[in-house]
């Protein structure tokens, strides 16, 4: 480890700043999240009572920091909304599973300020920065930035092996023992944890890139087009060599694609059902989940033997979860499986099933409704049709993202702040969405079938112009055409 380790790491507060005081107050946080995400190193100090002082953790403090200096404003303006209280549930948990469990009130405390740290934090940012359908295309524009940033390192990483970790903060490369040989070349970790993690942020951005271009939300950057731009992005995540990530990419790809053709959220609905799904299949009805299996082998057999020993050990982590359903066993590795001579036998992989050890329904219910509900509301708020439209498209997109990290936790538990950053986005801006649809009330012109001409929402392109049921609000109308004259 060198000394860059503790420098770019321990300086992340003073980038935070700058970027703070040079861009705008939502690009500041966007960028203090991705580019921290996306090039500190993947290590930790210990700092007894509260969580390592991770990227994660450097972002998210870097980033309350700066709140405190130019917005302090902001933070006793944020109000409540219901779709904060399963965040709040799933932050507080962790105490009443310390408390049932015997482990006393500060190991609570403890794991709660941990929980309100890596959890919380970021999701509290994204709610006061992130408050209208602009400030989500700024994210959505950066994450799809951020993957072709990524293109030519992964590249590089594909045909060297990892090591760019390696030479500049010392650890973490894996050599040429590692390489798999062949067509594809190494797994690209870039200064991700490891391939998984890399994997999915470039679905991320590729799915965005993808949405923002077919939507027309942006064409082009820096002057080159945005579809090969996403052609060259998509590629790029797909010769990482991640079967999941990838399957994820193409779930989320062709589900925004039947949006666009089809004029329906139907395929969007089966992504937020999918994770819910799973685990009641898994965990209630005592599905063996050996179909999935079979199909991953057939395609690859290496990963199809992995997700059979997946789902060997959550059928006994889930056995032993429901020894204590409500609030779980509680930390210091209480919920895993151990045998005769006291060894553990288990691997815990999926953020889902460590919630229920640890957290039981409830944490594992609270944990679930977060990462959910705002793609719910979203969807709701906004018809198919709506999401079209290239100032809604990049929340669609956030939705979708959002919705694909809530599977990708049924198989993996990889934590990155910045799809916090977007959750907290949407239901910021799906609370305002609400306002606007059962607020004071105001006259409002019947349902019509066809826009007039004069209010063609493609030349006026304000969130103001929609509302969740496709009526147009009359004073809305006026003051746009006043506008426009």
């Amino acid at each position: 480890m060198t000394i860059m380790v503790p420098i770019a790491l321990f300086s992340w507060p003073i980038v935070a700043l700058f970027l703070f005081a040079y861009f705008p107050a939502r690009r500041a946080v966007c960028l203090s999240y991705l580019l921290a995400w996306m090039f500190l190193p993947t290590i930790g100090y210990d700092i007894p009572g509260l969580p390592d002082y991770t990227k994660a953790t450097a972002a998210s403090i870097s980033v309350l920091l700066a709140t405190m200096v130019f917005h302090s404003g902001r933070l006793t303006a944020l109000r409540f909304s219901p779709l904060d209280l399963s965040m709040i549930i799933w932050c507080a948990c962790p105490f009443a599973s310390s408390m049932t469990n015997g482990l006393g009130p500060y190991d609570g405390l403890s794991a709660v300020v941990e929980n309100i740290i890596i959890w919380g934090l970021p999701y509290l940012i994204g709610r006061i920065y992130l408050k209208g359908l602009e400030d989500l295309r700024e994210l959505a524009v950066l994450f799809f930035a951020c993957g072709l940033i990524y293109v030519p390192l992964c590249v590089f990483e594909m045909r060297m092996s990892p090591q760019l970790n390696q030479w500049i903060y010392g650890f973490g490369g894996t050599g040429i023992a590692y390489k798999e040989l062949g067509s594809w070349g190494s797994r690209p970790y870039v200064f991700m944890a490891n391939g998984l993690t890399l994997g999915m942020f470039m679905t991320v951005a590729s799915l965005c890139g993808f949405w923002l271009w077919i939507t027309g939300s942006v064409k082009k950057i820096r002057g080159y087009s945005a579809g090969k731009l996403v052609t060259i992005l998509i590629l790029t995540s797909l010769f990482c060599k991640n079967m999941g990530a990838s399957s994820l990419m193409l779930a989320g790809i062709l589900s925004l694609a039947y949006t666009k053709y089809r004029r329906s959220s139907m395929a969007v609905w089966l992504l937020i059902a999918a994770a819910p799904m799973y685990m009641l299949l898994r965990g209630g009805a005592g599905w063996s989940g050996e179909s999935i299996a079979e199909i991953a082998g057939s395609i690859y057999e290496r990963r199809g033997g992995s997700f059979q020993t997946r789902l060997e050990n959550e059928d006994r982590l889930v056995e032993k979860a429901m020894v204590k359903p409500y609030f779980g066993w509680g930390r210091w590795g209480r919920s895993r499986v151990f045998n005769d001579e006291g060894v553990d036998i288990t691997l815990t992989d999926g953020l889902w099933v460590i919630a229920l050890g640890t957290s039981g329904l409830v944490g594992l219910v609270s944990f679930t409704a977060a990462l959910l509900l705002p793609a719910i509301g979203f969807t709701r708020r906004y018809s198919a049709k709506a999401w079209l439209h290239p100032s809604i498209a990049p929340g669609g997109a956030l939705a979708v993202l959002v919705t694909l990290y809530a599977i990708d936790c049924l198989f993996n538990a990889m934590l990155n702040p910045t799809y916090l950053l977007a959750l907290g986005g949407l239901v910021t801006v799906v609370e305002r969405r609400a306002q606007v649809a059962v607020g004071p009330a105001r006259a409002r012109t019947p349902r019509m079938q066809s826009r007039p001409k004069q209010f063609d929402v493609h030349a006026y392109p304000s969130e103001s112009n929609f509302v969740s049921d496709g009526r147009w609000d009359l004073q809305d109308m006026k003051s746009t055409v006043n506008k426009s004259r």
